[in-house]
């Protein structure tokens, strides 16, 4: 069982490197092939979305390495390769997207999120440090005693609260 474990970890290690570009892809020459390899590490797969085309092995990522070996066999530089698929696909296909007026709200979402949620900390301990009593309830008025006492069938039960010794409820 163990020597099985074993194989299984190794197995998993030594698979980590392998990369979702297949042989069909590869282009003969090995400066368009070494760009189309840098572009893909910096395009979004649409289907895995948190994976580069370089890595995903999704069918959509194959189509979009092929375009990128299809434009850059075709004399495209790596800007014009970007540009057409964000033309295409819009600046999610980019893993790192520009800044834009479109794209604040992701640049600055998270930070303006944990922003709100430290005020929101501090405005709540301050009024628990402004009013300590509130946080503890209110005791019962004597109305809602008799009340409780008659819902528990405890008629007989004093009106003024009693300190509750050595008594679980």
């Amino acid at each position: 069982m163990r020597a099985l474990r074993l194989a299984v970890a190794l197995a998993a290690l030594f698979a980590l490197p392998v990369l979702a570009v297949e042989p069909d892809e590869v282009l003969k020459d090995p400066v368009l092939e070494g760009r189309a390899r840098e572009l893909s590490k910096e395009l979004r797969c649409l289907v895995c979305q948190n994976q580069s085309i370089d890595d995903s092995a999704a069918p959509l990522a194959k189509d979009l390495r092929i375009v990128v070996r299809e434009r850059l066999t075709a004399g495209d530089s790596n800007a014009q390769v970007i540009d057409y698929l964000t033309k295409r696909y819009g600046a999610f296909v980019l893993l790192k997207p520009p800044m834009t007026p479109a794209t604040y709200l992701l640049w600055f979402g998270p930070v303006l999120i944990l922003v709100a949620g430290a005020i929101g900390l501090f405005v709540m301990a301050r009024r628990r440090a402004q009013n300590p009593v509130a946080a503890s309830p209110a005791p019962l008025s004597d109305d809602e005693q008799r009340r409780l006492a008659a819902l528990l069938g405890d008629e007989a039960a004093p009106v003024a609260a009693k300190p509750n010794k050595g008594r679980r409820a």
